[in-house]
């Protein structure tokens, strides 16, 4: 019942909340400044938190 997350998934989990949460701003139309070269590195810091989340 007391179960807490590793913080390798607490990040991987916090980056993952933060890119959906650009993705769909910015296709909604609230964040168009922003590139979308900021997106592919947000999805890319997912797999990798992903994948060091895994390991660990």
């Amino acid at each position: 019942m007391g179960r807490s997350l590793k913080p390798s998934m607490v990040a991987f989990l916090a980056v993952l909340l933060m890119t959906v949460l650009v993705w769909v701003l910015r296709g909604i139309g609230l964040l168009t400044f922003i590139p979308g070269s900021v997106i592919w590195v947000l999805i890319l810091l997912s797999i990798l938190t992903a994948v060091l989340a895994s390991v660990r």
